[in-house]
């Protein structure tokens, strides 16, 4: 019983707001700007079958993923050269962090005067997002490395490499990981803004045209499929953490 009570506790809020839209809905002044929970599935059976939520939902993850692996790769390169080297930090360090006080949304102009409304304007807002998490995590994760183990991998003459691979590199992975992490949370707040504002495909875009044609059903269900991508983005990191944890372990 406790532990049915455990697996269902995560779920109890979202059944009860489940239960509230749907009585909020029966209300017909309301159904104009709140459809029911019915006719959001309807509306997702809808899409799925002449395959409009299947293909928006392949575009939105393409760019997320591809603006992820951007900005993660390039803010853990650099992460890890500041957090290795003084004199790195000392040149890099105070121009990324004025860039990383520079709010995501405040870019959208200039990044669609550079890239127009293309793939390579939402890549780039995703990469842009996503670094900072990925940048900060793996230099304080390196940073805060003991020192002792560094001195020994010194007096055991460690190589450079044998040094990233047995100490840096899992001494910094949980810290590591934490910024994937949130990195993933932030990729799909960033593409919602992105599409939402320039973009001609994808679940945004589908948000879009739900709003003009006062399809709010499509709206709706453009909300629920982001929440339930991030969720599932944050179940997969959870447990790639656990595993991956569990090896350095």
């Amino acid at each position: 019983m406790a532990r049915l009570l455990r697996l269902l506790a995560p779920w109890l809020l979202p059944i009860a707001l489940l239960i509230v839209w749907h009585l909020s809905s029966l209300n017909e002044a309301n159904r104009s700007i709140l459809p029911s929970p019915l006719e959001v599935v309807t509306r997702a059976i809808t899409s799925l079958e002449n395959g409009d939520l299947a293909e928006s939902m392949y575009v939105s993850a393409r760019r997320a993923i591809a603006g992820f692996l951007l900005g993660g790769s390039i803010g853990f390169v650099l992460g890890l050269l500041n957090g290795v080297s003084r004199r790195a930090e000392i040149t890099l360090s105070t121009t990324i962090n004025m860039v990383h006080n520079i709010p995501v949304l405040a870019v959208i102009s200039l990044f669609i005067v550079w890239f127009g409304i293309g793939e390579e304007v939402k890549i780039a807002m995703v990469a842009f997002g996503v670094f900072f998490p990925v940048y900060v995590n793996t230099f304080h994760g390196i940073r805060n490395i003991d020192r002792g183990l560094l001195e020994m991998g010194k007096v055991y003459g460690f190589t450079p490499l044998q040094m990233f691979r047995d100490i840096i590199f899992p001494g910094a992975l949980p810290s590591i990981l934490v910024g994937v992490r949130l990195s993933l949370s932030i990729m799909w707040l960033v593409l919602i803004a992105a599409e939402t504002i320039a973009s001609d495909a994808g679940i945004g875009y589908m948000a879009i045209t739900g709003r003009e044609l006062m399809q709010m059903d499509k709206v709706v269900l453009s909300i629920i499929i982001y929440a339930l991508l991030g969720k599932l983005s944050d179940v997969i990191a959870s447990s790639l953490m656990r595993r991956v944890l569990r090896w350095r372990n």
